[in-house]
């Protein structure tokens, strides 16, 4: 069968990562660029011929909604320009914490983003750790879920920690942490929070022992810090030897770096879905630019993907 041939683009918020995947297939970032208008509306174009190509574009949709928006249009001008099909390589879907009504009278902000990248053109989906996996449901186009475990768990064997536990921030999370534990055949604790308001916790307490133990607290991201700061510093107060802290999302807004800088936490572990803003000396980036230009080779080449999954 004659593929269609494979081009790379990537928005401005993820270029860096962009170049990283189109080296792995030994190809260079197509050429894009955007105009700026006065008032700040801006229009992304491709430099070069796209018809009839795979087109992959590539960009996290983290704040500004610019990125967002700039995604969008990328897709609509590869459409219009004739591309074959168009692939979203979104390594963090934002908005995906708004994935139902908690309350009466709010959007489902998952929901319009996803209907949004549908309209806009895009034939295909692949995200990392989305928020909530039924958010796959909002589509009525493929999409890939890739699991940053797959680079984690390796790095977390290779710390060869003695008397391991692995610990979820909230009730959420549990899922997950209980994979985690299954894999590394550890045992789990579950933290519980109460919120009187977005971004701000009350109140925080914890199921399982944590005494003499080393523990990780995974979490799909890290936006203010102060959940896992005020977990850490609970757990170190019952006696945990050390905590280390794995999040495939670096949002970190606020006071997050300073707050990290001043806790108990030995190290963040993070990749590079949102690139840092700050440097922090008890932050690790761990680039997924290997794991992405896999599973992209697997779909252009109609492989499985599922043996990229660990857990």
């Amino acid at each position: 069968m004659l593929k269609a041939p494979i081009k790379f683009f990537a928005g401005r918020a993820s270029r860096y990562l962009g170049e990283q995947i189109a080296k792995k297939f030994g190809l260079e970032l197509g050429k894009s660029s955007v105009t700026v208008f006065s008032d700040g509306e801006f229009q992304p174009s491709f430099d070069e011929t796209v018809r009839g190509c795979n087109v992959f574009l590539i960009q996290s949709t983290f704040p500004p909604v610019d990125n967002l928006m700039e995604l969008l249009l990328m897709a609509d001008a590869a459409k219009r320009a004739s591309a074959y099909k168009v692939i979203a390589v979104i390594p963090y879907f934002g908005w995906a914490r708004q994935d139902r009504k908690d309350k009466p009278r709010v959007s489902i902000a998952a929901k319009v983003v996803a209907d949004l990248l549908q309209t806009s053109g895009f034939d295909r989906i692949m995200t990392m750790d989305l928020h909530a996996d039924q958010i796959q449901g909002f589509f009525n186009i493929p999409v890939d879920h890739i699991y940053a475990s797959a680079i984690f768990v390796p790095y977390i064997k290779s710390l060869n920690l003695d008397n391991l536990v692995v610990a979820a921030p909230d009730m959420g999370g549990s899922k997950r942490a209980n994979a985690y534990s299954r894999f590394l055949g550890c045992e789990m604790v579950i933290c519980y929070k109460l919120r009187k308001q977005a971004n701000m916790v009350d109140h925080i307490s914890m199921i399982g022992d944590v005494k003499d133990k080393n523990v990780v607290i995974l979490d799909d991201m890290i936006d203010t810090a102060g959940t896992v700061c005020i977990a850490a510093e609970m757990m170190m107060n019952k006696g945990a030897r050390s905590v280390r802290v794995v999040a495939t999302h670096p949002i970190l807004s606020g006071a997050a770096y300073e707050r990290i800088e001043q806790s108990p936490i030995s190290e963040v572990i993070v990749t590079d879905s949102i690139p840092l803003q700050k440097n922090c000396s008890k932050i690790k980036v761990l680039t997924i630019a290997d794991l992405f230009a896999d599973v992209i080779s697997k779909v252009y080449n109609y492989q499985s993907i599922s043996p990229t999954f660990i857990v």
